[in-house]
């Protein structure tokens, strides 16, 4: 089939189409809308209408310009618990090893800090602080000498945390050495980004009540982008992954610790 005829599918079937662009968003881990426009020889309004409707599927996330790879984190917890498990064991194995004697944490939501809370070495002694109850009961059978902190709200089916106005002043009230931080989307340019604003605000309130803050992010999450922005890779201490040297080189330019 000769290039003239490859445009002409182009414009008939918007799904073929749909499906390059997202070859190239996996090749390059972004697109330009002018780019797209003159590889796929269409008009660049068309280019963001699939834009657009490839966000909708989920698929995409729009920023200006273009698009980056949508976090894998937007689905429920539980259609996700079981993915990635091996990978997500491997960031928890990294993670506990900064939980020591006496330390005050505070534990995000997501299915990497219940790995979190089923590797920590049950003979330390220290305080969590978490609005995850699938965390706070794993952490009560594995680890004997924690003190548990569940913070209070209602319960959220999508990510099965509680959430409420009053959880953002119940985390005001501590102190933590330490935010261990679920991951939904980083990027070095966009930065942390999250699913909602329920979940930024309680993200927002324990990095600010912490004095070191490390993400905890299996390699899928980097070069991703979700819709509400936490801040710069630079709040960061650590970044806790199984990603690849290679992957994580851009992160490591703003001063953050790779473990």
């Amino acid at each position: 089939m000769n290039a003239e005829a490859l445009s002409n599918v182009d414009e008939i079937f918007p799904s073929q189409r749909r499906q390059k662009i997202l070859g190239v968003l996996r090749e390059e881990g972004k697109v330009v809308a002018a780019e797209l426009a003159s590889r796929l020889k269409v008009s660049i309004d068309t280019i963001r209408r699939d834009l657009n409707q490839l966000a909708q599927e989920g698929l995409v996330q729009r920023v200006h310009g273009g698009g980056l790879p949508a976090s894998p984190a937007l689905s429920p917890v539980l259609q996700r618990q079981f993915n990635d498990r091996d990978k997500k064991q491997v960031v928890a194995e990294k993670a506990v090893q900064l939980i020591q004697n006496g330390t005050v944490i505070f534990l995000d939501c997501g299915t990497t800090a219940v790995e979190v809370a089923r590797a920590v070495d049950p003979n330390v002694r220290f305080t969590v602080i978490t609005h995850s109850p699938r965390a706070a009961l794993t952490l009560a059978e594995n680890a004997s000498e924690a003190e548990i902190i569940l913070l209070g709200g209602r319960v959220d089916p999508h990510e099965l945390v509680t959430l409420s106005p009053s959880t953002v002043t119940e985390i005001r009230k501590f102190r933590a050495d330490l935010f261990l931080m679920g991951i939904c989307s980083i990027h070095p340019s966009v930065g942390i980004t999250c699913r909602t604003l329920e979940d930024l605000e309680l993200k927002r309130a324990m990095a600010d009540a912490s004095a070191e803050i490390a993400a905890l992010a299996t390699a899928e999450k980097l070069g991703t982008a979700a819709p509400m922005v936490l801040g710069p890779v630079s709040l960061l201490r650590y970044l806790v992954t199984d990603a690849t040297a290679e992957m994580v080189r851009d992160y490591a330019r703003f001063g953050v610790s790779i473990l």
